[in-house]
């Protein structure tokens, strides 16, 4: 099994002998080709070399940012997809901060289990009948990049902007950070007023949205250790899922916050619109707004088309019904 290993040296929760255990340890099992990214672009340049080179697995040791980007280096958008393009499998060690694919994925969130786990799923192989570390999963589309499990309009794409910055700044990026920053956003979004409209098939336009979640799978993301599930149902087999908040008062949005913070619960609102199980929706904008894939900050635009894709990723990782 030829295997490249793709580590960001930067991310938050890396270290030297973490890598160099994840490297020995897959070295052990695999022809092993290591690289380190150096610079924003580079996983998804190492990817799709990756991929043109047809290697079996792509490891990668960093982010979702890092996650993100490997993925769209090497899979191909549907457009252009022939069936014919190579594609590796994908195995995910934690080094983010957040980490919420690999978390929501089954992964362990401490590297070296998560290494341990990886080592183990892809030593299953094959031994028991039905026993494969393969799992295949779907990926959501927004316009002609992929996302693994989540992006957002409006308020949470104004939070990753501002922590970007402050990444660019020298300044981790903490849970803590995160729920600063959440905050003094909210505040300023409040004085602006709502200027997105969704469309969702099969549903009448929901206009005078604040901010939007599409997600690909549930948890949305985490506060720490805790998970935030905007929309409970959605998994990696299914459709998408669409939050879409039409208030920025203080006590509705504490009581989404409680809900979305409580196990097992359901979110519902008046100034809701909620589905988890969509096969695509469109977000246009009067002004253009924020947007952002898989944490990181793409960008402003006046309108983004989100499509579900279904089975076009094999990844490493517990069956959906194994407890990480």
């Amino acid at each position: 099994m030829r295997t490249l290993l793709i580590v960001n040296p930067n991310a938050t929760s890396t270290t030297a002998a973490t890598r160099d255990l994840l490297a020995h340890a897959l070295e052990s099992r695999t022809q092993l080709t290591v690289a380190h990214t150096q610079h924003r672009g580079h996983a998804a340049e190492l990817a799709q070399w990756a991929a043109t080179n047809e290697m079996d697995l792509i490891v990668v040791h960093g982010g979702d940012g890092t996650v993100n980007e490997t993925v769209n280096g090497f899979v191909p958008l549907p457009q252009v997809d022939d069936g014919q393009a190579w594609r590796p499998r994908l195995g995910v060690i934690p080094g983010g901060s957040a980490n919420v694919f690999a978390r929501a994925l089954g992964v362990k969130p401490d590297p070296v289990a998560a290494t341990n786990q990886l080592i183990d799923l892809l030593g299953v192989e094959g031994r028991r009948p039905g026993a494969s570390a393969d799992r295949r999963i779907g990926l959501g589309l927004a316009d002609d990049r992929w996302f693994c499990f989540s992006a957002g309009v409006g308020l949470d794409a104004d939070v990753c902007e501002a922590i970007d910055a402050s990444r660019a700044g020298g300044h981790a990026a903490t849970p803590s950070r995160y729920l600063r920053t959440t905050v003094r956003q909210f505040f300023r979004a409040k004085r602006t007023p709502p200027r997105a409209t969704v469309q969702v098939p099969g549903h009448e336009p929901v206009e005078g949205v604040h901010y939007a979640f599409v997600t690909n799978t549930t948890p949305w993301t985490y506060l720490d250790s805790t998970p935030v599930c905007t929309n409970p149902n959605t998994r990696f087999e299914s459709g998408l899922g669409v939050f879409a908040v039409r208030t920025m008062a203080l006590l509705p949005t504490l009581r989404l916050a409680t809900q979305l913070l409580s196990p097992n619960s359901e979110p519902k609102s008046r100034k809701l619109f909620r589905d988890d199980d969509v096969p695509s929706v469109r977000i246009s904008s009067a002004e253009p707004i924020g947007l952002q894939i898989d944490g990181d900050f793409i960008g402003k635009r006046s309108v983004v088309e989100f499509t579900a894709v279904p089975d076009v990723l094999d990844v490493i990782a517990p069956r959906p019904t194994q407890s990480v």
